[in-house]
């Protein structure tokens, strides 16, 4: 048996009911021209095929009588047909229908008597595409990791009809040194305060003298930042990289400034709409990848955290958009001055509020550390099939929390940017009008920055 690394066994104890704790994707292709109904038997009969399965897909958390989340167990008689399911829309097959269906299975646990990974191939959709929604527990994989995963079952060729299924892909070789994630460098950082803390600490305090850190508990409280049911509502949009782009060139920030601008309207927008704009600014926590090429994409998590000023007080995109870029390049100024494990602490002391989520009565009456995540999650710039299948659409899926209803997490596809939404189905009503949001945003944009 292997030990589940501390960090990993906090993604166990923390879920229940109103908190699984799984990541989640949701990928639409379109067939190979000329296929026909046989074309996703034969996919699916492909990859039930395909028994040799890596040790990661086989983890499951081993018993000792009352006592679980201490170590993994190998499950040597997986049932492939369970973990890989084959689905069909009802009629008539719209997207609509399609994400209601993937809303109830990202609210869904994870049987811990199994290993921590479900994947479901759905068809029925209208205009003819289908489907590949799949989800594995935080505590085997990270969100970058599975799109990294994911990303080696699909190929550049069109003419590629190999069906990889990404339980069987061995892992890339890489050190063997376990990466410390940024809620395993809580636990580091407590047990190494006399080393670590002092430093960072003291670049942190000379930070917030010169205004250039953006530290938690400083957002204001929102109808998003609740406790939460277990229910999830899921919605998700691509948007031409183009047009983000021209922004970006125009305004002179990065893309990813524009994408926070981007969401920043849109929640200043649906807020208004739902007469909850507060008058201060929304933060947002931006995660942050500090894997490196040695890393590899094997399980586990790597990542740290900045916090960003949306700007939601301000009506001006063009003004609003000046100020989401002065803030991520003040807190990322600071940030570059860090090495990898005092950028860790840092990220631990900015986001280490949301672990105060789990005090009774905190949430309610406590200031937020932060509103929001919004992650951007590297994906592929040039387009991709399976098995001669177009990928369309690839749509990262992650967690709501306690005090954080709603998760906006994006992944570049070829020329698109493909956005994730999830929230909380009772906290975060009517969902899906964000979209609309998000793209009244980008115009906005487009119209004050670009002429």
């Amino acid at each position: 048996m292997q030990p589940i690394a501390p960090t990993d066994a906090l993604f166990l104890l923390g879920e229940s009911r109103e908190h699984p704790m799984h990541v989640g994707g949701l990928q639409l292709f379109e067939p190979p021209e000329g296929s026909g109904p046989e074309f996703l038997a034969g996919l699916y009969d492909a990859l039930l095929a395909q028994t040799d399965v890596q040790p990661t897909f086989r983890k499951r958390p081993a018993f000792f009588g009352g006592i679980t989340n201490v170590a993994w167990s190998s499950d040597k008689d997986l049932e492939l047909d369970y973990h890989m399911r084959r689905s069909a829309l009802p009629a008539p097959g719209r997207v609509r229908e399609l994400l209601e269906l993937v809303s109830r299975l990202h609210g869904t646990l994870l049987d811990r008597h199994r290993p921590l990974w479900e994947a479901h191939l759905i068809e029925g959709l209208d205009d003819g595409r289908f489907a590949v929604y799949t989800k594995f527990h935080h505590s085997l994989i990270d969100g970058v990791s599975a799109m990294k995963l994911m990303r080696r079952v699909l190929s550049s060729d069109p003419e590629d009809t190999s069906v990889r299924a990404p339980w069987s892909l061995p892992p890339r070789r890489r050190p063997n040194v376990a990466g410390p994630s940024l809620l395993r460098t809580v636990g580091q950082v407590a047990s190494s305060v006399a080393g670590v803390a002092p430093h960072t600490l003291s670049l942190a305090r000379s930070a917030l003298l010169e205004q250039e850190l953006t530290l938690p508990f400083g957002a204001p409280k929102t109808m998003l930042n609740v406790r939460i049911g277990g229910a999830r509502r899921v919605a998700a949009q691509s948007w031409a990289l183009e047009r983000l782009k021209h922004v970006k060139a125009a305004a002179g920030v990065t893309v990813n400034g524009v994408v926070l601008a981007m969401c920043a309207g849109a929640l200043r927008a649906y807020l208004a709409e739902e007469d909850a704009l507060p008058a201060t600014p929304l933060v947002a926590m931006v995660p942050v990848n500090l894997r490196n090429e040695n890393d590899g994409e094997g399980g586990g998590n790597l990542v740290g955290a900045i916090l960003c000023n949306l700007a939601t007080d301000i009506e001006d995109p063009a003004r609003r958009i000046e100020v989401i870029a002065a803030s991520m390049r003040d807190n990322k100024k600071v940030y570059s001055q860090l090495p990898r494990i005092q950028q860790l602490a840092l990220s631990a002391l900015l986001v280490g509020g949301v672990a105060l989520a789990l005090v009774p009565g905190f949430v309610r009456t406590a200031p937020p550390p932060f509103n929001i995540v919004i992650s951007n999650v590297p994906g592929a710039r040039e387009p991709l099939w399976w098995n001669g299948a177009r990928l369309d659409g690839n749509y990262p899926l992650s967690i709501p929390l306690d005090g954080l209803a709603l998760n906006i997490t994006l992944a570049n596809n070829a020329d698109n940017l493909d956005f994730g939404l999830i929230g909380c189905r009772r906290s975060v009503p009517h969902l899906q009008r964000l979209l609309g949001h998000l793209e009244t945003s980008l115009k906005d944009l487009e119209r004050a920055v670009c002429g």
